[in-house]
């Protein structure tokens, strides 16, 4: 679990993990430097399964590779502390992978708010995640819903074998998407080995305004479009990714060509629209000054 100025939060996160009826676990919290009562609230837990870290903040890829390092069990799974499991979360993808032997399993979400209600269904969460949904429905196809759109949603969805943990790697020292990054190097490593159970929310994700950040409007769609680039040209042939880059960069420069030229008309329309008005102003006190 990483945690960062979550004393609001990360108590109901921690519950949510220890009151698992899969009770054979432990609880890695690594603090990333927090600096209101997070810690005050993660220590006052007694349970002797939980361990707690403290270290500087070093943001929350640096955070989670670092509870990868420290765990020890066989299964590990990431929880953010400001969301919280459905209490027989554990058990259920465990049982999954007795079934299956999938090396990763990741659920539908619920989202909540700050006071832990679920958000309406007019939430715009509810559309972008719906059609990231039928993506993958209309397809069948991890990798292709993937390519669309997110609907792991966070990486308080991931539940994985160590030994997966181990192939895969350290998450990607990126800030907003690094879990993003990852699931593309889990399908990569284990195509046939991953689940979504899409059928099951077993995860409450919070949406609140400091995981809304104005400044990830901009860095995040950048992150977005090079991840999609990247994992996009990772299950093609080498032979035709000079076609497929050359295509993607010509269609970009195109948008941007066509936002450019509908700006400029835009421009030239309140121009002319402007200068008209000046000329019937200029007509009617004319006329005025005539009669």
């Amino acid at each position: 679990m990483p945690a960062y100025n979550h004393e609001k939060f990360v108590g109901a996160a921690i519950e949510s993990v220890l009151n698992q009826t899969l009770d054979d676990l432990e609880l890695v919290v690594i603090d990333d430097g927090s600096t209101d009562r997070t810690a005050n609230v993660v220590t006052s837990f007694s349970d002797p399964r939980l361990r707690y870290f403290y270290q500087d903040n070093q943001d929350a890829y640096n955070t989670i590779n670092r509870g990868l390092r420290l765990a020890t069990g066989g299964f590990i799974s990431i929880l953010n502390s400001d969301d919280i499991y459905e209490l027989g979360r554990l058990e259920r993808l465990r049982a999954i992978h007795e079934e299956t032997s999938a090396h990763c399993i990741f659920t539908d979400v619920t989202p909540i708010d700050d006071q832990g209600q679920i958000l309406d269904t007019s939430h715009g969460w509810h559309g972008w995640h719906q059609r990231n949904r039928d993506v993958y429905f209309r397809h069948d196809d991890l990798y292709i819903g993937f390519l669309h759109g997110n609907f792991m949603v966070t990486t308080s969805n991931i539940f994985m074998t160590r030994a997966a943990v181990r192939k895969v790697g350290e998450f990607a020292p990126l800030r907003y998407l690094h879990d993003y990054d990852y699931i593309f190097r889990v399908l990569l490593a284990y195509p046939n080995d991953t689940i979504y159970v899409h059928d099951q929310r077993l995860l409450s994700y919070r949406i609140h305004g400091s995981n809304t950040l104005s400044e990830a409007a901009i860095v995040g769609r950048e992150q977005d479009k090079a991840i999609i680039r990247k994992y996009l040209l990772a299950r093609c042939p080498q032979a035709m990714q000079a076609l497929i880059t050359t295509g993607i960069d010509r269609l970009i420069a195109l948008e941007h060509e066509l936002t450019e030229v509908r700006r400029q008309q835009a421009d030239d329309s309140q121009a002319r629209q402007q200068s008209v008005t000046l000329s019937s102003r200029l007509r009617r006190k004319l006329k005025g000054l005539m009669d």
